[in-house]
């Protein structure tokens, strides 16, 4: 098992998959944004937000070393983001509703969504028995290489994510069915 030697090591290994794992979901979405011209809504929007809380948590994790806080972290981020995909799901269930944006292997993002807060949560509590704190120790160890770059990764998505977002809703409040980057000015057919 990977806590069998070391198992500060194999907790940030696994936490750095998470992170892994939540920053292809915010890279995909980003993408997706982009190439299909669909302009993310509000509630689009919060989801993203609480995977980057979720991140924040993970990435806590491999940084300062597992720890009850850091995974409460991201169980309360995934919980929030549960409610806004939940939510988004619930809007769309009419039946002839065809959802919001271009589905993505059969579900819209919201539903992904949903299903990804919900493995982020069972691999928390999975990780809460299975890893302990380890102490101020694990301090003194650098991150690898490889985990530094995963965290850079994610840092790198979180500022594009922000900055498109940004650009879409200024410093107000975002449009529910947003069709144009407000500080560009340019119209993006839906």
């Amino acid at each position: 098992m990977i806590f069998s030697r070391n198992p500060a090591r194999g907790s940030r290994i696994l936490n750095g998959l998470a992170l892994l794992g939540v920053t292809a979901i915010l890279c995909l979405a980003f993408v997706w944004q982009f190439a299909y011209d669909e302009l993310p809504c509000p509630l689009c929007l919060l989801q993203r937000v609480a995977l980057v809380l979720a991140g924040v948590g993970l990435m806590l994790n491999m940084r300062l070393g597992p720890s009850p806080m850091h995974y409460a972290m991201t169980i309360a981020a995934s919980l929030g983001g549960m409610v806004a995909a939940g939510r988004q799901v619930l809007l769309h269930i009419a039946p002839g509703d065809p959802g919001y944006g271009t589905p993505f292997l059969g579900l819209h993002f919201y539903t992904w969504a949903f299903i990804a807060f919900s493995v982020l949560i069972v691999f928390c509590v999975v990780m809460l028995s299975a890893d302990r704190k380890w102490g101020d120790n694990v301090l003194k160890r650098p991150v690898s290489a490889l985990g530094v770059l995963v965290m850079a990764l994610f840092f790198i998505m979180v500022l594009g994510n922000l900055g498109s977002t940004t650009l879409q809703c200024g410093f107000g409040p975002c449009p529910d069915n947003p069709t144009t980057y407000l500080w560009l000015g340019s119209a993006n057919p839906p």
